[in-house]
């Protein structure tokens, strides 16, 4: 990983010559981009089990809304180059984490934490290294999503007498008989860009297989590979299913449309469920679920974490966060309003629906792929290079072009 000196200049002028405010010593802030459906609600269910337990703190929650955190993401890298940064705040476990703020050197580490609360040993290895740079571990997972799921509605699958499909041959048969009654069978809603590449990097999950897929994130596999090529072919087909107002449609703009019977499946991490159930849409009777195509066995992960960046204003506070994001009390009231499993292991299964427990099951089986469009997999620079690319495909169309240029942008990285 490359050194990004610049931004541990910043900070260091910032802390020389002080920060833009010092909050009130019973405040806390909490930065997150959780502001719609299930995710909002599993925040406050988190705040909730905070103040409960520390009644001394009083919580500013500092949401700021957009799909995946882009817009979050600006505010926080200028607020941390600024040496104004929150309490703690969200931020992807893997790339997203240690190319944005370790390596600059703007998070302080939570071993001594861990092992303070006796939690260390609490939680699944592979997720809490996805936080861990050098030995150090610099945030907390709080969950475990899977961003390969293709949800579809139930009753709109049966009314058509079709059923869920296995095979992308399957996948695209169904697709055609639903577009021939005159229903849109995909949902997409890429106002936001991200949720085209999300669609992109389930196919790629597929076309690769997760031996060749995570060897992309280490060099030894290139984009110019021919289940790059299959998987831009894929998505190039399944444009022609999707909803003519994709663009000016969010991710839940597209999942609302399976609520309203406009279209029957989306590809959608499974803080979809989190938004089904928060319209009260009830597991297998109004929604259903499968692995996308060829990624049956490959979880496609995401963890969402927090952290205790240097120079936060009230420590004492952010460390009583963490504590109760690291809980077990703390795990059991979020991820089931969130649609997402406990990153612990001893977390409660009897408090997560049928949904999160097939993925709990799946989870502890299935081989682990990081995502590349939230932040798992590659440096927040690639993955917004692989946005643009791909999105502009969306339009054009252009398999060799687009190819080219997913292995250039890859190759000033591995």
């Amino acid at each position: 990983m490359r050194k990004i000196g610049l931004l541990a200049i910043f900070l260091s002028l910032a802390l020389v010559f002080g920060t833009a405010g010092i909050a009130e010593a019973n405040e806390v802030e909490i930065f997150s981009w959780w502001t719609a459906g299930g995710e909002e609600d599993a925040l406050l269910e988190l705040i909730d089990v905070f103040e409960e337990n520390y009644p001394e703190y009083e919580v500013i929650n500092s949401a700021v809304a957009g799909g995946a955190g882009a817009q979050a993401k600006a505010v926080m890298i200028t607020r941390m180059v600024g040496g104004n940064p929150p309490d703690s705040f969200q931020v992807h476990g893997g790339a997203e984490l240690m190319y944005t703020y370790v390596e600059p050197e703007l998070m302080r580490p939570l071993n001594d934490l861990l092992e303070e609360w006796g939690y260390m040993d609490n939680f699944n290895e592979e997720i809490l290294e996805m936080s861990t740079h050098d030995g150090n571990i610099y945030s907390i997972p709080l969950n475990v999503h899977r961003s390969n799921v293709l949800w579809y509605n139930v009753d709109m699958l049966e009314e058509h007498g079709l059923e869920a499909p296995e095979s992308f041959d399957e996948m695209f048969e169904v697709f055609d008989a639903l577009q021939n009654e005159g229903v849109t069978p995909l949902a997409l809603g890429d106002m936001n860009r991200w949720p085209a590449l999300h669609l992109f990097e389930t196919y790629l999950a597929a076309t690769l297989g997760p031996e060749n897929y995570n060897a992309l994130w280490e060099g030894e596999v290139g984009f110019d590979h021919p289940g790059v090529t299959e998987a831009l072919e894929l998505l190039d087909r399944t444009i022609d299913y999707v909803n003519t107002d994709h663009a000016s449609l969010d991710w839940q703009g597209a999942a609302e449309l399976l609520v309203e019977e406009q279209a029957v499946f989306t590809v959608m991490g499974d803080w979809a469920e989190g938004y089904f159930r928060s319209v009260d849409w009830e597991p297998n009777e109004d929604y259903g679920w499968t692995t996308v195509p060829g990624t049956e066995g490959n979880f496609m992960v995401i963890t969402d974490t927090f952290g205790l960046p240097v120079g936060a204003p009230n420590p004492e506070g952010a460390e009583a966060w963490l504590e109760t994001v690291a809980s077990v009390e703390g795990q059991d009231a979020f991820n089931p309003v969130k649609g997402s499993i406990p990153a612990r292991l001893d977390a409660d299964r009897d408090q997560y629906n049928v949904y999160l427990q097939s993925s709990m099951d799946d989870f502890s089986e299935d081989a682990l792929t990081p995502s590349i469009a939230h932040g798992s997999a590659a440096p927040e620079a690639l993955m917004s290079s692989f946005e643009d690319v791909i999105n502009e495909f969306i339009t054009d169309r252009d398999i060799e072009t687009t190819q080219e240029q997913l292995d250039q942008a890859a190759s000033e990285y591995f």
